[in-house]
């Protein structure tokens, strides 16, 4: 049986996922990286969350469809509940919803789980963390994670293709994510180049600087913000690489709004419920 955080509109995420009415999100408690930065940390390391059988999941989600008419439903770090998952979507779209299935996770996926549920994800919305694997060991205790992140994406692509950013709403694809971390520019920088020299120009990226020190680090650059000029070297290396296709969060204006990190001990967790992104 699941343990799910919260059900509910979620309007954080990237326009074509947002939409007007938010992105349907279910967020189910744990995570199998268990980041030791996750802003989400009050599921993925403390265990915030209930049980729900199937069967109340899907009533549930069914209950948010029709009151908030969101875009999509978007399962967040799903890949412990996938069997469940599975069958949850199955049962939606015998109810006759045939909105946008999105699967949001840490990039740190079997290929072979991939292909199981290749029938039931209409769009993947992976990250890409690390392009160093001594970071990858010391914040996720994942040595492979390059190396099965990339596996991972580029079965999504074969899936689904890339995310097509033009559309308002989108209905299928690939959207890649990375978060940038404070003082990690160079990780940040080669995580870019890898992704540009294996996917291309026309991969759609996420550039994240919504980082927040949430839980004390070792590290002292992460137990602050991105700085401004962090981001800028990140965003102008994307630039210069070619990336045609950027969704961006400008650090200025994260800092502004400080509305991104959620609690989950409330029905709301999402304070404003707003992202700047563009």
């Amino acid at each position: 049986m699941p343990r799910v955080a919260y059900v509910g509109p979620h309007l954080g995420e990237e326009p074509p996922i947002t939409g007007r009415n938010g992105s349907g999100t279910v967020f189910f408690t744990g995570c199998s990286l268990r980041c030791s930065f996750c802003q989400n940390w009050q599921i993925s390391h403390e265990g915030a969350g209930k049980r729900m059988g199937i069967r109340e999941l899907v009533h549930k989600i069914g209950q948010m469809i029709r009151r908030y008419r969101v875009h999509n439903v978007n399962f967040v770090t799903p890949d412990h509940f996938m069997p469940h998952v599975i069958i949850v979507i199955y049962l939606l779209r015998k109810k006759g919803i045939n909105i946008p299935f999105l699967l949001n996770t840490s990039g740190y996926q079997s290929v072979e789980v991939l292909k199981e549920i290749e029938d039931y994800v209409d769009i993947y919305l992976p990250d890409f963390k690390y392009a160093d694997k001594k970071l990858g060991i010391q914040l996720s205790s994942c040595p492979d994670y390059t190396d099965m992140a990339l596996d991972a994406i580029s079965e999504m692509i074969r899936q689904k293709g890339f995310l097509k950013t033009e559309d308002p709403i989108a209905k299928k694809g690939v959207l890649v994510r990375h978060l940038i971390l404070p003082g990690k520019v160079k990780n940040s920088i080669d995580a870019l180049s890898i992704l540009y020299g294996e996917f291309g120009e026309e991969l759609p990226i996420s550039l994240m600087s919504q980082y927040s020190p949430v839980l004390r680090q070792k590290d002292p650059s992460l137990n602050r913000l991105l700085r401004e000029e962090e981001f800028l070297q990140v965003y102008n290396h994307a630039l210069e690489l070619g990336f045609r296709n950027i969704f961006v969060q400008f650090p200025r204006e994260v800092h502004e709004h400080k509305d991104f990190i959620p609690d989950f001990t409330l029905d709301q967790p999402f304070k404003g419920n707003k992202n700047k992104m563009v």
